[in-house]
């Protein structure tokens, strides 16, 4: 008996893997024979904070996973044909789409055309490029404003296209959403399977830390320890402090991912959140710990909060059997002393 693992999918490839073990000892050899029979994924965006988690969580099993990076030195996603050799010299089994121009609630309201031009061009090339090649999984990793401003909470998948978006990232609302519909025509079209995965707000290295165009932990990492080198009295924070916020550890996202591949979930739209939200006050008291800043915190209520309360809905995947590991003061001192050591 001879089994020919190269011409089945993935998916196909992992249930021999997983189920051979338990065959008779000689069916054992067909496990034996292909062990080396690796998944290949393409992992565009692999520098940033989601794409460089990805790739070190993926090569950490590389007896199953060939890993391939590709960042924007390599490749100008821009470029429609630029993207198009890409995956035509890769031919991925799995594309991971984890390339975006991101930014915090500031950036998004001032930078309004670049976060909706460009994140546009990048998955409309990817997709496009992507036609050829319809035994590729695509996973398209999407952000959580994608639902509606005024959705109950905790926000269910059920809530996508319910409502009006958030005013301040509209822009990249859009683009995101506009992705998810992309990924469904090439499933209607083509047969593509894309999973859509909608991970809460995220955090950790190789984030983007900037005094003005991060999201709030990045953000807030990054000022209040300048304000403790200068040596300030006060910490100004943005907004009232009073909206609740839910945050994820970005090697929890990667596992997730991870996950999702080998068990071959394959749901169109899936939540990947921690289940535990804060307000933006007591987040900020768990940055000054972690910092050690001694001074007063003190609220800028002309600056927007953006939505009220925003806490993801994930039980689809809690009952699939994947939660989040990482609790938040944890995460923060590991972000805290990557910053120390790679920023400053």
């Amino acid at each position: 008996m001879t089994v020919d693992v190269h011409k089945y999918e993935y998916s196909t490839v992992l249930k021999i893997y997983k189920h051979c073990l338990n065959l008779p000892l000689n069916y054992y050899y067909i496990w034996y024979k292909y062990k080396d029979v690796r998944i290949k994924v393409l992992v565009v965006g692999s520098k940033g904070l989601v794409g460089s988690s990805i790739v070190r969580i993926f090569n950490e099993d590389s007896s199953n996973f060939q890993i391939i990076s590709s960042t924007r030195e390599d490749t100008n996603l821009f470029d429609l044909d630029a993207t198009k050799k890409l995956i035509d010299m890769t031919r991925p089994d799995i594309l991971i789409i984890a390339a975006a121009r991101v930014g915090g609630i500031v950036a998004n309201n001032t930078k309004r055309t670049e976060f909706i031009f460009e994140n546009l061009k990048i998955n409309m090339n990817l997709f496009e490029a992507s036609i050829p090649y319809n035994n590729m999984k695509i996973i398209n990793l999407g952000s959580s404003c994608i639902y509606p401003l005024n959705a109950s909470n905790p926000i269910s998948e059920d809530s996508f296209m319910t409502g009006m978006l958030e005013p301040t990232n509209s822009p990249y609302a859009m683009a995101k959403i506009t992705a998810i519909e992309i990924g469904r025509s090439l499933n209607l079209q083509f047969g593509h399977k894309v999973i859509n995965i909608m991970p809460t707000n995220l955090y950790g290295p190789n984030d983007f830390y900037s005094e003005t165009d991060s999201h709030v932990i990045p953000g807030m990492i990054f000022r209040m320890h300048k304000a403790k080198t200068n040596q300030e009295d006060k910490f100004l924070i943005w907004g009232t402090g009073s909206p609740l916020r839910e945050f994820l550890f970005v090697d929890d996202l990667a596992m997730a991912i991870k996950y999702i591949i080998e068990e071959n979930i394959e749901i169109d739209l899936i939540n990947v959140g921690s289940g535990y939200e804060i307000s933006i006050k007591e987040l900020a008291e768990k940055i000054k710990k972690v910092i050690s800043f001694e001074g007063e915190l003190s609220f800028d209520a002309e600056k927007p909060d953006g939505n009220p309360r925003k806490l993801l809905d994930s039980t689809k995947i809690n009952d699939l059997g994947w939660k989040s590991k990482t609790d938040l003061d944890s995460g923060l001192k590991t972000s805290y002393e990557w910053f120390l050591e790679n920023i400053i």
